[in-house]
């Protein structure tokens, strides 16, 4: 089969074009520190099992602790939490600074404010071309009446600009 070749930034440019909500996922570290990354690939897998799944890069800093957790959550943002979101997308360690936080499944950090979470255990982890897939089943779920945070074109944008 021929690899047909084709421009990164039009094609990412293009992706763009569609809407997606905003999630910060996390789970402990390898030293049992909180990790955290802003994550826009995320999806419902499953209503039976309850499934979700997203994906992380292979060059991530996180994803060894991802690969290594029993457990994560998903965290959907809600329309004023792009500050949230730009804090857990950086590079780096130490995103939780200042950043309030309860325990769910196996410690893993559950940040206060969200649109809703859900608490997963890994399930499967797959290959994706220069992604890890993450599939988790969700073993606790909550849902707040608030509109989320949607990334459009590269920027955010409220829910009611897309309409």
């Amino acid at each position: 089969m021929t690899k047909v070749s084709f421009d990164q930034a039009d094609f990412r440019k293009t992706l763009g074009q569609f809407a997606t909500g905003v999630t910060i996922v996390t789970t402990l570290g390898l030293d049992n520190e909180p990790i955290g990354i802003t994550c826009s690939s995320f999806n419902s897998l499953s209503m039976d099992p309850p499934l979700i799944l997203w994906s992380l890069a292979k060059t991530a800093y996180s994803l060894p602790a991802f690969e290594a957790s029993p457990y994560f959550n998903v965290h959907i943002l809600g329309s004023d939490q792009d500050s949230l979101s730009n804090n857990f997308a950086r590079q780096g360690s130490n995103k939780f600074k200042d950043i309030r936080y309860s325990k769910g499944l196996g410690g893993t950090p559950i940040l206060e404010k969200h649109a809703a979470l859900f608490e997963c255990k890994t399930k499967y982890k797959y290959e994706g071309g220069d992604h890890i897939i993450f599939v988790g089943e969700v073993v606790s779920f909550i849902h707040e009446e608030t509109k989320p945070l949607v990334f459009h074109g590269g920027n955010y944008a409220g829910i009611d600009s897309l309409i």
